[in-house]
C-alpha cells in the first residue's frame, strides 16, 4: 500500500472515531441515569416506621412515595383510621414537592414565610409526620405517616423507619 492509501485510510479511520465519539457524546445527553430505593428496602423501612408506633400505642399507615412521587408502599395497621392512608400518602407527596420535612413546612406557613394558601392545593398536606428521603445529594422519595396522636409522633415513626435503612444506601 502507498502512502496515499495509508493517509486515506487513517483520514477515514480518524474521521469515524470522531463521529462514534460525538454520536456517544450527543446520546449521553439525550438520557439520564438516577438513583431510586428498591422495592425490598422501601418495604423494609416502612415496616420499620410502623414498629414504634405500634409500640406506642399507635394505629398509623405508612406511604412511601418514589422520586416521581408514585407510591412505593403502603401499610395500613389493623385499626389505622380510614383518612390515615390518603393523609400518609398525601403528607409523603408534599414532602417530595417541596423537598423537604412537611414539619418545616407547617412552620413555614406558621410564621408566614411560606404563603398559606399553598396549604389549600390539591394533595398538599401541611401537617408534621413526612420526611424526605435523601443521600449523597440525591432525592430518593418520601416517607409519611399518619394516624398518631399528633404530628410530632407520626414523625417520630418516620425517622426510626429512616434510621432504620440508612446504612443500606449504597451512597
Amino acid at each position: 500500500m502507498n502512502n496515499y492509501c495509508l493517509a486515506a485510510v487513517g483520514f477515514c479511520a480518524l474521521l469515524c472515531g470522531g463521529i462514534s465519539t460525538a454520536t456517544r457524546a450527543h446520546a449521553d445527553d439525550a438520557t439520564v441515569t438516577y438513583k431510586s430505593l428498591s422495592p425490598d428496602l422501601a418495604l423494609e423501612a416502612a415496616q420499620a416506621a410502623l414498629k414504634p408506633c405500634r409500640a406506642d400505642g399507635f394505629q398509623v399507615a405508612v406511604a412511601l412515595v418514589g422520586r416521581f412521587g408514585a407510591a412505593q408502599v403502603m401499610l395500613r395497621d389493623r385499626f389505622a383510621g380510614v383518612p390515615a392512608p390518603r393523609t400518609a400518602g398525601d403528607k409523603a407527596w408534599t414532602a417530595l414537592g417541596f423537598r423537604a420535612n412537611t414539619s418545616d413546612l407547617a412552620k413555614s406557613i406558621q410564621n408566614e414565610s411560606l404563603d398559606a394558601k399553598l396549604a389549600v392545593l390539591p394533595r398538599v398536606t401541611m401537617l408534621a409526620g413526612a420526611l424526605i428521603i435523601e443521600c449523597g445529594g440525591t432525592l430518593l422519595g418520601a416517607m409519611g405517616v399518619s394516624g398518631a396522636p399528633g404530628g410530632d409522633k407520626d414523625e417520630k415513626c418516620a425517622r426510626a423507619g429512616l434510621d432504620a435503612i440508612r446504612d443500606k444506601l449504597d451512597f
